[in-house]
């Protein structure tokens, strides 16, 4: 996980510690900055700001450890700073973790706001994306996680990520499905078909949510499950159920093209305005 010692960051730490020790892998805290500002030239490895930098640094990193290893004593912990811009670190470190963590915002010694770096790991990571929002949850049984579920034929991994998170915790899964009639066929359609073309529409979005449903159901059949299908934007029917969620798990299609947005406007909404941690989960593609 990415951390820079600002609050959020460390209640990042928290859930990170509990999300190694549900899945029985080790932590791995990592502290990334590049030490020099784009006006400033590098000063030599000697210099005073350049080593008061790397011993703040190794603070920042030494105190996530501490806090890690006094929430979960069982996890094996390495910790580690290095010199490179904090997206680059930990997109890379995305090819071999089993997650990512990050707090939402922050501070970070070189000046970096760790809200826009969130965002852009989330974006371009290779493996799920954590953006934790607040403290850990609690672990009663009255927590659930919010799965936004996209358009019919797209990927379902958000879904079965959703799944395996609920049977590691304990917690139950709300599937939700939003669903809106094309614009073009609102503009077409006769007065006294408008309650009939409801129907269908909302007939082919249960159908796919039923299918999206088949293979995480009997994989993790103990999972409570909270099948939704709502008349709706995405947006608002999202917010609206994270509002009782312990998290909201949504997909992200990687493209080809480094040009074109990697996060659709529906995920970055919600990593800014989730009330709420929030899982990004890539999908082939």
């Amino acid at each position: 996980m990415g951390t820079d010692g600002s609050p959020d960051a460390l209640r990042a730490v928290d859930w990170a510690a509990d999300e190694a020790a549900l899945r029985g892998c080790p932590l791995h805290l990592l502290y990334a900055s590049l030490w020099a500002s784009p006006e400033e030239p590098a000063r030599p490895p000697g210099s005073s700001r350049r080593a008061q930098h790397a011993d703040a640094a190794r603070a920042v990193a030494a105190a996530a450890e501490r806090r890690a290893r006094s929430r979960r004593p069982e996890v094996a912990l390495a910790a580690d700073v290095c010199e490179e811009d904090p997206v680059y670190a930990l997109v890379d470190a995305s090819d071999r973790a089993a997650a990512v963590l990050v707090g939402s915002r922050g501070h970070g010694l070189s000046g970096e706001i760790l809200g826009s770096v969130s965002v852009t790991v989330a974006a371009r990571a290779r493996c799920p994306v954590f953006v934790v929002r607040g403290g850990a949850p609690t672990t009663t049984d009255g927590n659930w996680i919010v799965a936004g579920l996209a358009a019919p034929g797209t990927t379902t991994a958000a879904i079965d990520f959703a799944f395996t998170e609920a049977a590691l915790h304990g917690w139950g899964v709300e599937v939700l499905h939003a669903w809106t009639p094309p614009r073009r066929e609102n503009a077409t359609v006769r007065a006294g078909e408008v309650a009939a073309t409801r129907i269908v529409h909302e007939q082919q979005a249960e159908q796919w949510l039923d299918e999206a449903l088949v293979r995480p159901t009997a994989v993790h059949s103990c999972v409570p499950v909270r099948r939704v299908v709502v008349e709706s934007r995405a947006r608002p029917a999202l917010l609206q159920a994270a509002s009782h969620a312990a998290l909201l798990v949504l997909g992200a299609r990687r493209r080809r093209d480094p040009l074109v947005p990697q996060l659709g406007r529906v995920t970055h909404a919600m990593l800014h305005g989730a009330p709420c941690t929030v899982a990004v989960v890539p999908g082939e593609g």
